[in-house]
């Protein structure tokens, strides 16, 4: 079991992430941990690992949890066995079967006589067969560096594993063994991710928000059940804030008009009767205090509702918040704008592609480039936009304007600040302030224009980059992503989801997030081996 009592953390600059965070993980529960990008999940996770030290809190586990982070630079240096911390385990095992079975060998070994199977058993289901346990992490790919750690699993076999975005660079078949996983092991899982097929196989959802831990009894189709209802409520709240402060308005005015209206009348009478100036003026003055006592109880009132109503407001997924504009591209749809016949690529004389490729794109298609990691889609990817041409085939290419969007947004400048940009877009020559109205529509405010962009996460450049897109006069032709929701959590990829869906030009994804592929209503794909 494991449990967290008013867990804090603050960064080293004294701002506070997060503060009493409480919660218990019981044996063999498997947790998803979610959260917008920023909140501290990560962070989170650590400390849990023993990697991070709270800033106050009290955290208890009956065991050592076994860690896998979402990063794998910082260990490029060692081996794969060193990473694994099976190294001396390993060297023991060999000294002592070379004879040398000495009371030291014997401690470090511990009896674990099975160490050297188990590592090469799970490096084979992870597909890792052709890996040297003293090989360098440095030599490996993302997807590789991922299996290794997730391997180690097996190896160790913990009773509390926590994983940070586990299937980020997984291929489809990496995906499906992870799933296999997560489905059969007894294992306590704590999982941070925003693969929500792989979140739907989790009973528990921990939502991490500035409010603390809010916890959801099911899966993550369960959760965002419970999200749509929640947001309505608020939304109806909102509705009825709204209808009340027009309300509080409207009795003010009212009131006043009447008070002016009888204070009006009464000097009248006053005058008439003949009252002394004295008295007059004193009559005046109770009438004029009258009224701003008037005033200011109303006052009270409506600043009270729209306090409230903007903490409402501020409540609001961030989706809701935002609005997309993007110009319709010129082309009319079915219009033909690539055309491969028995296209293959590679080098010397070695080709890529087991079969060569024949397809066409249209203008309004919405396809998926599908195909394990190393199949060639970066490759297809060049000579769908120019950039390369294929070592054998004939390819045809219309006039068309591509916008291609990876995974790192890498169009976004990162030395220069927001708003120079969202102006390297300006071609239709906005103004100043026009520009601003839209950087704040999504979601950057006054405090972000001057920031520079590699200050910002992923889900940041990815709002920049629609942004950017919307500012521009006209819409691509054809947009290509390449694993766009790698870096986004999950809220950030329903931004880019609802964006997508209202561009009506020509599409093509890469990617290995099979919901995402079907929200933006891919119809074709192609598949590459």
């Amino acid at each position: 079991m494991l449990t967290l009592q008013n867990i804090s953390y603050l960064h080293t600059n004294r701002d506070l992430l997060f503060d009493k965070i409480t919660f218990t993980a019981n044996n063999q529960e498997k947790i998803a941990l979610i959260g917008n990008n920023g909140v501290g999940k990560s962070t989170l996770l650590k400390i849990i690992s023993g990697e991070l030290q709270a800033s106050d809190g009290l955290l208890k586990s009956d065991s050592k949890p076994y860690y896998v982070p979402q990063i794998f630079g910082q260990f490029n240096h060692l081996t794969i066995a060193q990473a694994l911390q099976v190294e001396d385990k390993l060297n023991a095992l060999q000294e002592i079967l070379n004879g040398n079975v000495s009371e030291e060998n014997l401690n470090v070994l511990n009896d674990d006589w099975t160490i050297e199977d188990r590592c090469n058993e799970a490096l084979q289901y992870w597909q890792l067969r052709n890996l040297n346990l003293n090989q360098k992490l440095e030599t490996l790919s993302g997807g590789q560096k991922t299996k290794v750690f997730l391997a180690g699993i097996s190896i160790h076999q913990p009773e509390l594993v926590l994983l940070d975005e586990p299937s980020n660079h997984l291929d489809i078949s990496g995906r499906e063994l992870l799933y296999n996983f997560i489905k059969s092991t007894s294992s306590t899982l704590i999982i941070v991710s925003h693969d929500r097929k792989l979140l739907n196989l989790l009973s528990s959802v921990y939502e991490l928000s500035k409010y603390g831990i809010t916890v959801y009894g099911g899966n993550y189709d369960f959760y965002a059940e419970q999200k749509f209802i929640e947001n309505n409520a608020l939304s109806q709240d909102i509705q009825s804030k709204e209808k009340a402060l027009r309300k509080a308005k409207e009795k003010e005015r009212e009131t006043l008009e009447r008070q002016n209206k009888l204070d009006s009348r009464g000097e009248k009478k006053q005058k008439k009767a003949g009252v002394s100036r004295i008295m007059m003026n004193t009559l005046r003055n109770n009438a004029e205090n009258s009224t701003a006592k008037t005033k200011g109880v109303h006052a009270e009132k409506i600043g009270g509702i729209s306090k409230e109503l903007q903490e409402l407001r501020s409540s609001l997924p961030d989706i809701e918040q935002m609005k997309f504009g993007f110009d319709k591209t010129d082309l009319h749809k079915g219009k033909i704008l690539f055309k491969a016949t028995e296209i293959n690529h590679g080098y010397e004389d070695q080709l890529l592609w087991k079969k060569s490729l024949s397809f066409q794109i249209l203008s309004g298609q919405r396809m998926a480039l599908k195909g394990l990691n190393g199949s060639g889609k970066t490759t297809l990817i060049k000579i769908i936009m120019g950039e390369l041409q294929p070592k054998t085939g004939i390819v045809y290419k219309a006039d068309s304007r591509i916008i291609y969007i990876d995974q790192d947004y890498s169009l976004i400048e990162n030395e220069i600040s927001v708003y120079e940009q969202a102006q390297k877009f300006n071609t239709s020559g906005l103004q100043e302030h026009d520009i601003k109205m839209k950087l704040n529509k999504f979601l950057f405010s006054q405090n972000d224009w001057n920031k520079p962009c590699f200050a910002l996460s992923g889900g940041e450049k990815m709002r920049l980059m629609l942004c950017c897109l919307t500012i521009n006069n006209q819409a691509p032709d054809i947009i290509i992503l390449d694993e766009p929701t790698n870096n986004l959590d999950i809220q950030n990829i329903e931004i880019l989801t609802a964006a997508i869906n209202e561009y009506k030009g020509t599409l093509i994804v890469v990617s290995h997030d099979a919901i995402f592929l079907d929200e933006i209503h891919t119809e074709d794909f192609i598949e590459l081996n």
